[in-house]
């Protein structure tokens, strides 16, 4: 689906393809953004009193967040958060820095203000990102699609009623999510392997490592995942006993478990640091949404892996936000969009005047313009070169050189152009702090509305 605004940038009903094409080819319509994409309505007599209600999914991670938007069982967009995880080197790396100052001949620099005291509520700078970059995308979505209600999946796990089971009685233990809190938070602790032979892709059962006829609980401190074969061979036997008995043994297998046993006391007792930065953050993610005026619904990890398997759909981040809370439908879904939109918090530059060799000394001086030859660095550009080592097409983001060539980057900042004239390059879609790029197109990065319905767009491939 196409995202619609009218003239006065107002957000309006999501159209099928088909009538985008329609709307630009007649000139009714113009381009106003890309990614996601998105047309502007030329009339101001578009009406916005029919306008139907839709809701954003959100399922909240340390390193991608998955993002989906529905209407009832119709699924029309899909997309990735990738978070900036660099957050803590950068500052570590920015205070060595001025620490240095102190054993060097320096000016005396007053303290403009008193930043010792942290306000209510502080977060270290590396979770606050997080949850700033899922707010300023559910604000940028409100001004395209009218949304109307938020699906949050409030915590992954519920570790305090895992590790005190009791204290929500029989009712969370035997209710319709029975395991699947649990179990999903060993897979992830364990990596979906055999914790003693570290076998993989194979079916998994939960195993109490003190055996629970020998007096062993069910908290999940005592729960690991295992094998069939090394839950039989276990049995209600003790690690030392289990490890005294197979020690008689050979083969390789026993040694693998012999070997890796010794770290698995200290593994049960590992908390999931994943889980931890996602626990911190909820609650504040959460009157932040509440501020929008969204109607925001709730959920837990364990419900939307349910519902994921219930619909059969693969393990992702972006169909774990599809089933997200009780409003997910019981029904089929229908999805409208084949594409998943790549999303990758960039920022908006650094404070370093000068680029750095390995060993961190300064070698050349960064312009402190930012817009040369019409670009700025992060800006979204196609370039056709039509001849040398990088003859082609190439799309993605830019990286500015004061001497007017460029270099074009991935989602991942690889370099895969070096050098290039700016005058080949033709500007897609301006930097906003975030890069944008669709999971299963490599060579180029434009909505599948123009690469394979024959959109009218000056951008498109030919």
């Amino acid at each position: 689906m196409v995202f619609v605004i009218n003239a006065n940038k107002n957000p309006l009903n999501p159209c099928h393809p088909a009538k985008a094409r329609q709307l630009l080819k007649e000139g009714k319509a113009i381009i106003h953004m890309m990614f996601p994409f998105t047309i502007r309505l030329k009339s101001k007599k578009e009406s916005s009193t029919n306008l139907k209600s839709y809701r954003i999914k959100i399922d909240v991670g340390s390193k991608i967040t998955g993002l989906s938007i529905t209407k009832r069982n119709e699924v029309v967009f899909l997309a990735e958060l990738h978070h900036k995880t660099d957050i803590k080197q950068k500052l570590e790396k920015r205070r060595s820095y001025r620490r240095s100052r102190r054993n060097r001949k320096t000016r005396y620099r007053q303290a403009r203000f008193l930043n010792r005291k942290k306000p209510e509520g502080w977060l270290p700078p590396s979770l606050q990102a997080r949850v700033n970059n899922v707010l300023s995308k559910v604000n940028r979505f409100k001004k395209l699609v009218p949304l109307s209600d938020c699906s949050l999946e409030l915590v992954k796990f519920d570790t305090q009623k895992m590790m005190n089971a009791e204290i929500s009685g029989i009712e969370y233990q035997q209710g319709t999510l029975q395991g699947y809190e649990v179990r999903e938070y060993l897979l992830e602790k364990f990596g979906r392997q055999c914790a003693y032979c570290h076998k993989s892709d194979i079916p998994l059962e939960v195993e109490h490592v003190h055996p629970k006829s020998r007096g062993g609980s069910n908290r999940v401190s005592n729960l690991t995942l295992a094998c069939r074969e090394c839950n039989n061979e276990k049995g209600n036997l003790l690690l030392a006993e289990w490890m005294l008995k197979i020690t008689k043994k050979k083969d390789k297998r026993s040694q693998i478990i012999l070997a890796k046993i010794p770290n698995l006391q200290k593994q049960l007792q590992k908390p999931l640091k994943d889980a931890a930065v996602v626990n911190s953050t909820r609650w504040k993610l959460y009157q932040f949404l509440l501020s929008t005026g969204l109607n925001v619904e709730c959920g837990a990890g364990a419900r939307t892996k349910m519902q994921r398997i219930q619909h059969e759909l693969p393990k992702d981040h972006s169909y774990d936000a599809v089933c997200i809370g009780e409003s997910t439908p019981k029904e089929k879904l229908h999805f409208k969009t084949n594409q998943v939109l790549q999303i990758k918090a960039k920022g908006r530059g650094s404070r370093y005047r000068s680029g750095t060799d390995k060993y961190g000394f300064p070698i050349r001086k960064l312009p402190r313009i930012k817009l040369i030859h019409g670009f700025m660095s992060g800006d979204m550009v196609k370039a056709i070169v039509p001849k040398g080592k990088y003859k082609g097409t190439w799309f993605g983001h830019i990286s500015m050189r004061s001497s007017g060539y460029v270099d074009i980057k991935d989602l991942h900042g690889k370099r895969k152009v070096q050098g290039i004239q700016a005058k080949y390059c033709q500007l897609i879609q301006r930097f906003n702090g975030y890069s944008y790029f669709l999971n299963n197109r490599k060579e180029s990065v434009i909505p599948p509305h123009t690469l394979m319905q024959g959109l009218p767009c000056r951008f498109m491939v030919k």
